[in-house]
Parts: structure tokens; C-alpha cells; sequence
């Protein structure tokens, strides 16, 4: 049995193989574009001055972050982390942050835990 690819072959396999990529590329760039869901509320919290204190190796706050799906880059977010998760960056030191994930409001009024989207919207005035 002759398993070898012939030239011609060659060609369409190659073809083939740069024909996926584009669509593989065009898919992920095109379900990027989109917008989220919940992008007007992220941007909202920004506004009202509300702010989301967090540490990467939290498993609260990635909880936190996942309620907004596509949209959670749009969060008020602060690392308080250091990148070796070993200490607490300045920001946060200053701000006197005790645990993640933990809300700051315009108010100055704090709430540490997850907080769901509607409470989150009662503290903010935020529509969602």
C-alpha cells in the first residue's frame, strides 16, 4: 500500500488546511464583535462610580465576573493581587480592601461577596 501524497494532493490538502483557518479565525473574531450582554450595566457601574476589588486566584470573584458573561471587561475592576499572588497591591493596601470580592460604592458604602446583578443595580441605580 502507497500512502504517499502526490503533488497535486499536496495542493488541495493545502488549501484545505488554510480554507479552516480562515473560517476558524472569522468566527472568532466575528463572536468577539458582538456585543455582551450586559455592556450598558458594566459601563453604568463605572459610571455611578461603583468599584469591583478582586484577586485573579479568587474563586469568588471569577464567579462574580462570569455573571457578566462577555461583558465582565467592562467592570469597574481592580487587581488587588500581586502577579505571584503573594501580597496585596498598594491600591488596594490604601483602600483598606479585607477580603474579594469586595464593592465600593459612590456612597462610600462597601459589601464584600458576591452580590448579584440585581442587588448590584439597587446599590448603583444602574438599569439592567
Amino acid at each position: 500500500m502507497d500512502f504517499s501524497i502526490n503533488k497535486k494532493n499536496k495542493n488541495w490538502l493545502v488549501v484545505l488546511v488554510l480554507v479552516i483557518g480562515a473560517v476558524v479565525a472569522a468566527y472568532f473574531y466575528f463572536a468577539n464583535q458582538t456585543p455582551g450582554e450586559y455592556d450598558d450595566f458594566a459601563r453604568c457601574l463605572a459610571e455611578k462610580k461603583a468599584v469591583f476589588y478582586g484577586a485573579f486566584w479568587c474563586p469568588h470573584c471569577q464567579n462574580q465576573k462570569a455573571l457578566f458573561g462577555k461583558s465582565k471587561g467592562l467592570l469597574p475592576y481592580v487587581e488587588c493581587s500581586t502577579p505571584d499572588g503573594g501580597a496585596q497591591t498598594p491600591i488596594c493596601q490604601q483602600a483598606k480592601i479585607e477580603s474579594y470580592p469586595t464593592w465600593q460604592f459612590a456612597d462610600g458604602s462597601r459589601e464584600s461577596g458576591e452580590l448579584s446583578l440585581a442587588r448590584l443595580a439597587e446599590k448603583t441605580g444602574c438599569k439592567l
